[in-house]
């Protein structure tokens, strides 16, 4: 059973997320870099177009190796297949 649930974050939690600061967040919305919706006045920042866009660009990516998320990644070494990717599943995702 796959659900389609989108995350989204505030502009802050972003920020502290990836390292970076809030203005360069904004930057990105204004340049419509990321996606977003608007609810209540504030933005919420699609998680999965906000990791592409650190993705693309080298300071930001660097910035959320170091000092955000990725700072973590080494120290996870998922052992446990159950919870590990099916690497089948990414080829058949990538091919498309």
């Amino acid at each position: 059973m796959a659900t389609n649930t989108t995350i989204r974050l505030s502009v802050s939690e972003a920020s502290r997320m990836f390292g970076i600061s809030q203005r360069t967040i904004r930057r990105a919305i204004a340049e419509q870099k990321v996606t977003y919706i608007v609810v209540q006045k504030r933005y919420k920042i699609n998680f999965e177009s906000l990791l592409k866009w650190s993705q693309e660009t080298s300071t930001v990516k660097n910035k959320r190796d170091s000092r955000g998320i990725g700072q973590y990644v080494e120290n996870w070494k998922i052992k446990n297949k159950l919870f590990s990717p099916n690497p089948k599943t990414l080829e058949s995702k990538t091919d498309q």
